[in-house]
């Protein structure tokens, strides 16, 4: 990593802090979400951010995506949630452990393998027993009766460096990680799965030392690939880390401008119809913000009851009708059903 890639990493890093983005409501889930689809598009999937959430928390599969790319992100996501888990631990890491998680990135989707070197299977996280090249007309990887010690003492020296790295010089974790995902794709131990799992891994180190995980978008892929590509022509890692630190800079400064730009508008848009329902309706400024707020609340939601503002808020029930109601009649929300059943949402003017 350069002193100028440096730099910018830590910079953004810092106004991403203080602009508390990662403090936002479900953040930290979506982020996930996003770093399992785009993991899983790099592969191949088709299936989008919208439909990978429904699918995790509602179990809402899409008919528009075949069964195999939705159980690609659903082992996916068991994998990284276990892995979170247990990286916490700080215990070593180990060819075992590897084989393990490899196992459940591949749970639904890998397949058994008869080849001369003998039987395996990929769902199992098995290390491969034939040799494979990167793509047609690629480079081989190593002979497969060489990476079982080349594993092995690829988890000795991650262990030593674990052990030895500053956790708060964050540059030096992302160098790790992305240290760790380069030579562990080099090494390429299963027939199945190697850029999942190593992606993974990069994940897991940073969340272990309490940085951001890095993003690899599919748009990515060129860039990200070629990147490994030239780092294992050149014999550089560095070409690669130097890619990395590239792309999680750039998916930084995205994640900055949108926040900005968001907050900025719901301010101007907050202040504008706090002044409509003074002017318009004769709201008193301090019930004209309330209501405001309840707007916002409602504006992501299809729908929801009075139960939702009477949480949310700490409204009694009469209150939060009172509010829902006096909304309903200004045109800013719609009513549906009865008494008992009545939900709002928002009103979408023609």
């Amino acid at each position: 990593m350069t002193q100028e890639n440096k730099n910018q990493l830590l910079r953004l890093l810092q106004q991403h802090k203080e602009l508390g983005i990662s403090d936002q409501i479900d953040f930290e889930k979506f982020y996930l979400y996003s770093i399992i689809t785009h993991s899983t598009a790099i592969e191949g999937s088709t299936v989008t951010e919208v439909e990978a959430q429904l699918l995790f928390d509602e179990g809402i599969a899409s008919s528009k995506r075949t069964m195999m790319e939705q159980m690609m992100n659903l082992d996916l996501k068991v994998a990284y949630d276990y892995g979170r888990e247990w990286i916490r631990r700080h215990e070593p890491i180990m060819v075992d452990w590897l084989i393990l998680l490899a196992s459940k990135v591949m749970a639904r989707t890998g397949s058994e393998y008869h080849s001369i070197g003998g039987d395996f299977s990929a769902a199992k996280g098995e290390l491969r027993k034939l040799n494979v090249t990167a793509g047609t007309g690629g480079r081989s990887y190593m002979a497969f009766q060489k990476v079982p010690s080349r594993l092995a003492a690829f988890c000795e020296e991650l262990n030593r460096r674990r052990k030895a790295i500053d956790a708060a010089d964050v540059a030096a974790v992302y160098e790790l990680s992305f240290w760790a995902h380069y030579e562990l794709v080099t090494i390429h131990p299963w027939a199945d799965g190697n850029g999942r799992t190593c992606r993974l891994l990069m994940n897991l180190l940073q969340w272990e030392f309490g940085v951001l995980p890095t993003k690899v978008l599919k748009e990515d892929k060129a860039e990200y690939i070629q990147a490994l590509i030239d780092a294992r022509e050149q014999e550089d890692v560095n070409i690669f880390l130097g890619c990395m630190t590239r792309l999680h800079c750039q998916h930084l400064q995205s994640d900055i401008d949108q926040f900005t730009k968001s907050v900025q508008v719901e301010v101007v848009d907050k202040e504008d119809l706090r002044r409509e329902m003074v002017d318009k309706w004769s709201v008193k400024p301090s019930l004209a913000e309330k209501l405001v707020d309840i707007l916002a609340f409602v504006d992501d939601k299809d729908r929801i009851k009075t139960e939702a503002i009477v949480s949310h808020f700490g409204f009694n029930p009469t209150t939060a009708k009172r509010y829902l109601r006096q909304l309903t009649e200004f045109g800013y929300l719609e009513a549906h059903g009865g008494n008992k059943n009545r939900t709002y949402s928002k009103h979408i003017k023609n």
